[in-house]
């Protein structure tokens, strides 16, 4: 059960008399309710409030089933219109019938900079709970005597937000505690206020208004954009109403526990939110040790890393004099000297122990992706219709096709006829993708295409990595996931926006990475792998 549905269950329990026991010796609430009529009908005598033209009176019947009858009209059973039966004890009545003021909204204000009256908006009525007083605005006073006095918020008025999505229905009680500096308080148009008889306990009505908030929220109208609940459904509501000495015992009972469901419900939010990112956590837990090399054990008969990274330099200077590659301007090795690593660019030599995040074994190596990378080609713009291609037809790539770890060839537009088909472009399974272009959560993703049926090309923001066959790509795929490579590209992204990040092919180069020796590489490969594939299934 969640922490919302134990509030509803306590407070279904309160207004159904089931939460605290009755009393035989409680003056019954239709003797309660008879003498809030009594002095109703005094006031209107006094011409002090207005008489309603078809009063409401409930009463149960010899059947003992309950009866309306309003106004001069016969009664009429209403046993299939209430919501649920209530003791003895209690009686039915509409909430305007114990009321001491018209139930509807405030008035449109007219804002001022300063002043001694504040309008009570529905913001000030707060998802928390609490009214907030501080995010009033002043009234201008040119317009303050539109405003009777009966209109100004008192002590243990209810307020019901009136209007809007997300808001509408919430429900608090306003406290002279909450004024501040004794100004004048009025509700603004969106906001409806319920001022209850004092013979009864306020306290109680707004805990039975809160169990119906969920009726309140159902039974508004108007545009989706602007739904409004009017003032007329709050007035009609059936309040079920204890014995006065039960209205207290409820109340004093629903002080005691709601706090504890608020405590509850926390601890499940905090639970939720922690089994939530509990998977997502433990992925990047598994991909860091994978490379600080804790993931699995290193073997001292594997080649050193550093072997392996002069072969591949060896390889690319072969590439570069056979003309198949272009050399690259600036050029990164990185070496220990003395306990400290060092890297050189252009022949520059500079100490870059602050860039190193962590240790790693003697047979890693720290490296830029630069070293290992042969060519970076990129795609082209083409106009295209917002759908993915069909078999005949062909396409590019959406940046939402390469995403961490999932390449999806559905996300890609259709090239019209007119449009080159560039083969060079062409997306092959096990090109290695990356995204130069996104959201800062997914600029830098990359995936290996593992399957491929449309015919698809590279787009301008979206990149492809040849790397050297001595390595393994799916162990860089892997490093290029873990958080502090993704910190690199988080640093190295720019653009002012956040819906829209870049990252150059120099910053990609620039990555600095850990590069086990290859044997390791593909035991961590089958390691994170398995691991992954476990995390699925929690």
């Amino acid at each position: 059960m969640t922490g919302q549905q134990l509030k509803n269950s306590i407070l279904q329990m309160a207004v159904q008399g089931k939460l605290v026991p009755q009393d035989p010796n409680d003056e019954p609430a239709s003797v309660l309710l008879e003498r809030i009529r009594a002095e109703k009908e005094k006031l209107i005598k006094e011409g002090k409030i207005k008489k309603e033209k078809n009063p409401s009176v409930i009463f149960r019947g010899a059947d003992n089933l309950p009866y309306e009858k309003i106004g001069k009209n016969e009664p009429v059973c209403i046993a299939d219109e209430v919501p649920f039966d209530v003791p003895e004890s209690w009686a039915w009545v509409r909430l305007k019938d114990i009321t001491i003021k018209e139930i509807k909204r405030g008035k449109s204000p007219t804002y001022a900079n300063s002043g001694n009256v504040l309008v009570f908006a529905q913001k000030c009525n707060t998802k928390a709970g609490n009214i907030d007083l501080s995010l009033t605005k002043h009234l201008d006073l040119k317009v303050f005597t539109k405003y009777p006095d009966e209109e100004y918020m008192r002590d243990n008025d209810i307020v019901i937000n009136s209007t809007g999505n997300g808001t509408l229905g919430r429900i608090g009680v306003f406290r002279d505690s909450d004024r501040i500096d004794d100004c004048i308080i009025v509700p603004d148009s969106h906001v409806t206020t319920v001022r209850v008889n004092a013979a009864l306990i306020s306290d109680y009505i707004y805990y039975a208004l809160t169990y119906y908030q969920p009726y309140l929220e159902k039974n508004c109208s108007g545009s989706t954009n602007q739904t409004e609940l009017k003032p007329a459904v709050i007035a009609n509501l059936f309040i079920p109403v204890p014995p006065y000495a039960e209205q207290r015992r409820i109340v004093q009972k629903l002080s005691d526990v709601l706090p504890l469901v608020m405590v509850y419900n926390d601890k499940e939010t905090a639970l939720e939110t922690y089994n939530n990112d509990f998977p997502s956590q433990l992925k990047k837990s598994i991909l860091q040790y994978a490379v600080q090399g804790k993931l699995v054990p290193q073997d001292p008969a594997d080649e050193p890393a550093s072997v392996l990274l002069e072969r591949i330099r060896a390889e690319k200077e072969q590439l570069i004099k056979s003309g198949k590659i272009k050399r690259d301007k600036h050029e990164s090795v990185i070496f220990r000297r003395d306990n400290s690593y060092y890297e050189r660019v252009d022949g520059i030599e500079r100490c870059i122990d602050d860039e190193i995040p962590f240790e790693i074994s003697d047979s890693w190596e720290w490296c830029r992706l630069g070293e290992l990378i042969e060519t970076i080609d990129t795609g082209k713009s083409f106009k295209c219709e917002e759908r993915p291609p069909d078999k005949n037809e062909y396409g590019i790539i959406k940046v939402s096709a390469v995403t961490w770890g999932t390449f999806n060839q559905e996300e890609s537009k259709t090239c019209f006829s007119t449009s080159p088909w560039v083969k060079g472009y062409s997306i092959q399974v096990d090109d290695f993708l990356i995204c130069r272009a996104n959201t800062a959560a997914l600029v830098g993703g990359c995936v290996i295409v593992d399957k491929i049926s449309k015919r698809l090309m590279l787009s301008d923001k979206v990149l492809r990595i040849e790397f050297s066959d001595s390595i393994s790509k799916t162990y860089v795929l892997y490093t290029l996931r873990t958080p502090f490579v993704r910190a690199q590209l988080s640093a190295a992204a720019s653009g002012t926006s956040e819906s829209m990040k870049n990252i150059s092919q120099n910053a990609i180069k620039g990555l600095l990475i850990p590069f086990p020796p290859i044997k390791e590489q593909y035991r961590i490969v089958s390691k994170v792998e398995e691991s992954l594939s476990k995390i699925k299934t929690l």
